[in-house]
This record gives structure tokens, sequence and C-alpha cells, in this order.
């Protein structure tokens, strides 16, 4: 457990998590947190011993090879100490190497280094330093393949986004976006928290443990904004070909299939049929306006909407119910939930 409390930790904080266990068994019962922490990108050092360096390759008792165990779980970083001199930097090692990849990483320490006296390393030949402190950088988007991603939003007229919980520094950039395409928010497992679910817009989880407007969404939806996620299950994503301008790949749709939120046959989908796109109302317009760009072709439109608006809502003029969740759902999540 003592894994897995440290995933939850560094899940729910954002910091690092740190784990220890013994040799051997102990050991052994680390991977299944450490696997969590790695397949879900999670920052985690695990600390862990083993048996005296004298008895090691002799089969001695609860002896197993740390280093082999622990190199694919812990592929980023995974080493042993062997003398007092080595933890400093190993150690500082470890906890950069865990938070920059955010991976897992592993310190194997033989029970009689544990009983060592700590001795710093020296200014000599062969002993490697550690340092203070860290600067993580920053990082700015490319303005050409901005302006290359608004022109792709902007040419379609059901848009969905996709929020992972890479997208969890971003949620004003997400409410605004939304609002500026009239588009609907699903999240994957991992990035419930991103978004709340009371938000009229949000259609909840997708995938297999998804919702019904999150799955429906998706199959009729000419253009997907992905942020922030990985998520594998693309039979609940658009299929290829389906974008602006090309026949979907999943070919007409039945009259009796369910119609995207934004169409008036889902309208059976929302919960309030009064209800306004919190995001969007009096401010719908292109990406580009946003961003200080000039405005669309669209200020024509007597309701004062813009191209995009106007391709959201099918035409229509005025301002139009927004994707919500059924009543059944909103019951059973009565608030923002943490993962």
């Amino acid at each position: 457990m003592a894994a897995f409390e440290a995933v939850g930790y560094a899940k729910f904080t954002g910091s690092l998590g740190v784990c220890m266990a013994t040799s051997g068994p102990g050991a052994i019962h680390l991977l299944n947190g450490l696997y969590d922490a790695k397949l879900d990108h999670v920052p985690v050092v695990a600390i862990v011993g083993q048996t005296n360096r004298s008895a090691m390759g002799g089969s001695y008792q609860q002896e197993v090879d740390l280093l082999s165990l622990f190199k694919d779980v812990a592929s980023e970083y995974v080493q042993m100490v062997m003398v007092p001199e080595q933890l400093p930097n190993v150690l500082d090692r470890a906890i950069r190497t865990a938070l920059a990849e955010r991976a897992p990483t592993v310190l194997i320490i033989p029970a009689d280094v544990q009983e060592l006296a700590y001795s710093a390393p020296t200014h000599a030949f062969k002993m490697v330093p550690s340092s203070l402190g860290v600067d993580w950088p920053t990082s700015s988007p490319d303005d050409d393949a901005i302006q290359r991603a608004a022109e792709v939003l902007n040419s379609g007229s059901k848009v969905a986004i996709l929020a992972g919980q890479g997208a969890r520094g971003a949620r004003r950039e997400l409410e605004e976006i939304a609002g500026l395409l009239g588009a609907g928010v699903a999240k994957p497992l991992l990035g419930k928290d991103v978004l709340s679910d009371e938000l009229p817009y949000v259609t909840g989880a997708i995938g297999l443990l998804g919702t019904r407007p999150s799955y429906e969404m998706m199959m009729h939806c000419d253009t997907l904004l992905t942020v922030g996620s990985s998520f594998p299950y693309t039979q609940f994503l658009p299929g290829l070909g389906s974008g602006p301008g090309r026949r979907p790949a999943r070919g007409a749709r039945p009259a009796d299939r369910p119609q995207h939120p934004a169409d008036p046959a889902a309208r059976h989908l929302r919960a309030g049929q009064g209800r306004r796109h919190g995001p969007a109302e009096g401010r719908r317009g292109s990406v580009d306006r946003a961003q200080g760009g000039p405005p669309d072709q669209g200020q024509g439109d007597p309701a004062g909407q813009g191209r995009l608006s106007r391709a959201v809502s099918g035409g229509r003029e005025g301002p139009q119910t927004a994707p919500c969740l059924p009543s059944r759902r909103r019951r059973r999540l009565a608030g923002p939930i943490r993962r």
C-alpha cells in the first residue's frame, strides 16, 4: 500500500511522492503502485533495502535482483547506493528525474550501507557532487502553430474538446475557448478535476466508464481539440476522415442515431431548456478575435454573433442551449470529483 499512498499523494497535490520498503518481498510489493505512477505519469521516488553487500550473489535469504526487478517500472532512473558518499548525488538525481519526467525512480540501499556513518563527498577525483535547488524552464507556444490551430477550429461547425490531466493548469483558457467555440468538453479519467462536472457544457467522463453525452458528442463532432491527454481508446473518438470538408468515416448518420448535443434532436440530453451556455454568452466569436486578431466576417449578423457561433448552432439566431448532463448523472456526481 505504501506505493499507492505515495501515488495518491502525488496525484492530489502535484508534488513528489515518496515510499519505502524493505528488501525482497517488501520491494516486490511496491511494483503495482509504481506501475500506476509510471502509466499515469506521476513523480514518485521509492527507497528500498537490500541484503548486505557481503551476501549479494549468494542466494541469501530474501535476496532479489532488485536492479533487474525495477529496470522496467523505473526505467528513467534506478541505482544502488554502495557507499555513503554516493548518496547525495543519486538521491538528488532520483528526485530531479522523477519531477522532470513525471515518472517513478528507485534507490536501492543495502542493509549494511544503512548502518554506516554518513560521509559527504569530497572535492576529489571520482566524487560526483550534487546541487541545491532547481528552476524549471517555461515554454511558449509557436505563433504560427497557434494560428494554424485557430484556423482548423474556426472551420469546424461542431467542435468537441477532450481535456486530460495535462490541461489542469489551463482551466481559465479551457473555459474561454469552450465559450468561443460553443463546444462541449469531455474528460478522460485522469482529467476529471480539470473542469467541474456542474458546468453546463461539460459532458463528463469518456471511455469505457464514460457518459452517453460524451460518446454522442464525439460521434457527431467534425472537429476535435485534444488538450493534455493521451487517451488511448480511439473507438470513443471521432472517426478518421471526419473533419471539416470531408465525409465522415462512419458514413451517413441514420435518423434513429442520437444527434450531436448542439442539434435540436439531442435536446433530450440537456438538463434545463432555458439554460444558457455560460462562458459563451454574449461573446461568441472566432478564436482569432480572442487573440486580438481580425474579427471574422460574421459581424453583420443581426444577433451580433460571428461565423463560428452560427456554424455551431446550425445557422439559428440567438443564444443556444449548451450540451449538459442528464439529471441521472448529475445526481450521481453531486460535486466536483478529485483524482
